[in-house]
């Protein structure tokens, strides 16, 4: 497929294609929890033009800031897998950090049981499976407390924490993305038939080992666990090696 050629399909609104590249497997990637499309922009310059990437904008932040969030997994993943679901007529794989696992797991799901496919690729990383629920509750804190939490994760730019304007802009999105991760409580028992791939830090205390390794009870497909140096964010430490694992994974799946 010509890579210059606009897919049908593409949503304006939910969807983010940074760079021209094959379309042959479609790389879907979806966001943390006060995450936005951008944040992938890195790994889709790395991959092209190899692999065609794709980053998923949810509402209520950057140019979507005017609209609602949505504060249900359910719901965001139904939107989401709408968006999406004309795609399947080409292989898809999909990517998801901490919440955007949970999406990634919910939308191969879904693909499963609405469109009797599969995404020829899960990566899941920086969370728990549904069978390992922990109580959280950063969506009930106070504004200082949602910011600690941020401090805590090293996933944003200390400065922007510091910026009062910024901060007023963004703490009602990151409350509702953590309201919405939190307060799920997925499918124990879902299983997918797609490779999943589970990436982990080792010193993400959000994650622990046991956990991570427990996403190999929901696919019926081949499992890999992949752990490296650092903590929930360790994506920003080690985008290149991320970035040869998912090549090397994609490269005998391109039509």
């Amino acid at each position: 497929m010509n890579p210059n050629v606009r897919h049908p399909s593409v949503n304006d609104a939910w969807v983010r294609r940074f760079h021209s590249a094959e379309d042959s497997v479609r790389f879907i990637c979806l966001p943390h929890a006060g995450g936005s499309a951008t944040f992938y922009h890195p790994m889709s310059a790395a991959l092209a033009p190899d692999i065609s990437t794709f980053a998923v904008q949810y509402p209520g932040r950057q140019d979507r800031r005017n609209e609602a969030c949505i504060d249900s997994i359910p719901e965001l993943a139904d939107a989401i897998f709408d968006v999406l679901a004309p795609w399947a007529d080409e292989p898809m794989a999909l990517f998801g950090h901490s919440m955007g696992a949970t999406l990634a797991f919910e939308l191969a799901v879904r693909m499963e049981k609405r469109l009797g496919k599969s995404p020829v690729a899960l990566f899941l990383s920086g969370r728990r499976p549904p069978s390992h629920f922990r109580a959280e509750f950063v969506h009930t804190r106070d504004d200082a407390g949602i910011v600690a939490e941020l401090t805590t994760l090293s996933g944003t730019d200390p400065s922007l924490l510091k910026d009062e304007e910024i901060l007023d802009m963004v703490l009602p999105m990151l409350r509702s993305d953590y309201r919405a991760i939190e307060t799920h409580r997925g499918g124990a028992d879902d299983v997918v038939s797609c490779p999943v791939t589970v990436l982990t830090g080792e010193s993400d205390d959000r994650v622990s080992a046991q956990e991570a390794a427990g996403w190999a009870n929901h696919t019926r497909g081949e499992f890999a666990l992949k752990t490296f140096p650092g903590g929930h964010f360790f994506l920003n430490d080690h985008r290149d090696s991320v970035t040869d694992l998912i090549r090397t994974s994609l490269s005998g799946m391109r039509s």
